[in-house]
């Protein structure tokens, strides 16, 4: 996980798993919309799930 893109996922979550599908855009950005928290935690899981 870049550093870029964990500033990005904290900033603006939806738009730091951009490359991950649109299922992953969707419910981070579903996430953000019910509270930032939640949609940053999604964003990171979802950002460490993929260099796995």
């Amino acid at each position: 996980m870049s550093v870029w893109r964990v500033i990005l996922s904290v900033l603006f979550p939806p738009l730091a798993v951009y490359d991950k599908g649109c299922g992953s855009i969707l419910i981070v950005l579903i996430l953000t919309l019910l509270g930032w928290i939640p949609g940053v935690i999604a964003a990171l899981i979802i950002l460490n799930k993929g260099e796995q």
